[in-house]
Parts: C-alpha cells; structure tokens; sequence
C-alpha cells in the first residue's frame, strides 16, 4: 500500500514495515536500525490505527511523547498507548473509529478535500496504456483475501451477462491481482469483446486511475472497495462473513448486498456452514443486476 502515500506533500517520510522480512534474522540489523531512526526522530504524537500486538509494539518502541490508537483489546494492544480511543457507539464503522482518534488530538474533522487526488503523470501512463473510449464502464472486482469473501465467479459472469444486455454502451474492467486471473478470465467470457481484464497489469496507482474511469464497482469486501468509496463511486458491494457497518464502502454501507442466515456475519476466514459460501452464493445475479441499474439512474444516492 506504499504507492498511496507516494508523492503527498504533507508526509516527510514512509517508514515501510516489512513484515514477513522480519521473520528472518538477516534482516533484524535493517529492522533495528530503522526503531533506532524512529526514536531519533522524537516524535511529538505516535499514532497506531491498527490496534494489532505487532503495531502497538512499535508504536511503543517509537517512543513518542505521546501515543494514541484504538481501544481494541484483542491482542492487548491497548496497553502500549497513553490514550486508547472507543469505538463510537453510534458510528461503528472503523474510519469513524480512525476519525474519532483525530477528534480525541483536538483535530478538526472534515470531508471538504480529495480522499485520492487525480495524479497527472499516472493518469498519462494510463491513457497510454490502455487509450480512454466513449464505453460506459462498470468495473468488476471478483478477488479477496479469504477465499469466503468472494461471490461466486459465475456469479459475477452471469451478471455481466445481464448488464451486457440490458445496455450496450456497457463496458466492464475486471480487476484484481496476478493470482485472481482466472477468474478474471472467466468473468471476461461471458461478454466477449466487451470486457478488459486488468487482474495484475497494473500498479496500485494505475488501478485508482482506472477506477476513476468506472461509472460503478461491483466488488466483494476488499481493498478496491475501499478506494471506489474514497473516491465516492457508486459501489455495489457483496458481503458475507464480515460487516458492512464497520468494514464497508465508507458512506455507502447501506448498498451492502448478502444473503440472510442466521450464521452470518461469522467474521471467521473459513466457511463452517452446512451450506459453503450460502451467505454468498444465495445473492443472485439477477438482484445485483438490479441494484446496480438503480446505482446507475440520474438522482440515485
């Protein structure tokens, strides 16, 4: 996620956690060089937004003069701050909660900017890549991290399907990453020559480019869910073990699409139903079609 943060003025430095080189000890004088740094730095104001053991440790380790982050206490990261801030009651979800931690700093809290602010020199490489056309696109995010997070592939074609005949100005960019290919490619079947698979072709600044393009994102609960919210594209999003009230598209968690049970939203990375993915699978092509025809209607909200 470093590329999002490239380039913005307000920042003086990235500090890259790298966490799976932490694992080996050829790396430890690289990694204790870079606490050493941190300390030197003396922060005013440390500020820990994940609220995991391993991010609090070096909040800690940072050694600010005072630190702040989320009041979760599930791996007891709470105890490592000066100030451990609530979950609002009223607004559960966690870019509230993030929010909440700049109201507690005295910071004054306003969504009068940019989330993502267009980029000249990757919109340049993007339209040299892959030219603008007069399409209408939906963009289609079929990937997520947990293999239960994800609607069924078929699904997704399906829906292109209908949407490819309901409007033939449609077009549709399939995203995700190098590993989510094939099922890019059996989404882009459904509608030959009217869809263009991107599923890892391009960079995490090209990809917000490319989202920008899109009119809608249908997607499952994952990361460019989150930057179509920030860039306030209408999102149709499909859930099912996770909530959309904490978790989803940032002011658009009411257009959250599942299928009831009783079992959902288990928060669990593993699917223990009678039924596998039934809180997915249940969500039919057919109503997606549908929401995103009303997502797409002048005045819609």
């Amino acid at each position: 996620l470093r590329p999002l943060l490239a380039g913005d003025p307000d920042i003086t430095a990235v500090l890259a956690f790298e966490r799976k080189r932490w694992r080996s000890p050829s790396y430890w004088p690289d990694g204790i060089a870079q606490i050493r740094a941190m300390r030197a730095a003396r922060y005013d104001w440390v500020i820990d937004l994940q609220g995991l053991a391993r991010s609090a440790l070096f909040a800690w380790l940072a050694d600010g003069a005072f630190t702040v982050g989320l009041e979760l206490e599930r791996e007891g990261a709470h105890l490592a701050y000066d100030l451990a801030v609530p979950r609002p009651k009223d607004k559960p979800h966690a870019v509230d909660w993030y929010l909440a931690v700049a109201r507690a700093l005295g910071i004054p809290v306003h969504d009068s900017f940019a989330w993502l602010p267009p980029r000249p020199e990757i919109g340049s490489q993007v339209e040299t890549k892959w030219p603008r056309d007069h399409s209408r696109w939906i963009g289609i995010n079929p990937g997520a991290r947990w293999d239960n997070k994800r609607w069924p592939a078929e699904h997704f074609a399906e829906l292109v399907r209908q949407l490819a005949a309901r409007d033939p100005s449609f077009r549709f960019a399939i995203f995700g990453s190098p590993d989510d290919w094939s099922l890019a490619e059996t989404i882009r079947h459904a509608a030959p020559g009217r869809c263009e698979n991107f599923a890892g072709r391009t960079t995490l600044p090209e990809l917000i480019e490319l989202l920008r393009r899109c009119e809608l994102l249908v997607t499952n609960d994952t990361g460019p869910m989150h930057l179509a919210a920030a860039l306030r594209k209408p999102v149709v999003s499909l859930f099912g073990p996770t909530r959309p009230d904490q978790t989803g598209p940032y002011g658009q968690e009411a257009f959250a699409l599942r299928y009831p049970l009783p079992c959902a939203p288990c928060m669990k990375s593993r699917c223990h139903w009678a039924e596998p993915l039934a809180c997915l699978r249940g969500t039919l092509a057919t109503s997606v079609a549908g929401e995103v025809t009303r997502r797409l209607e002048p005045n819609a909200t």
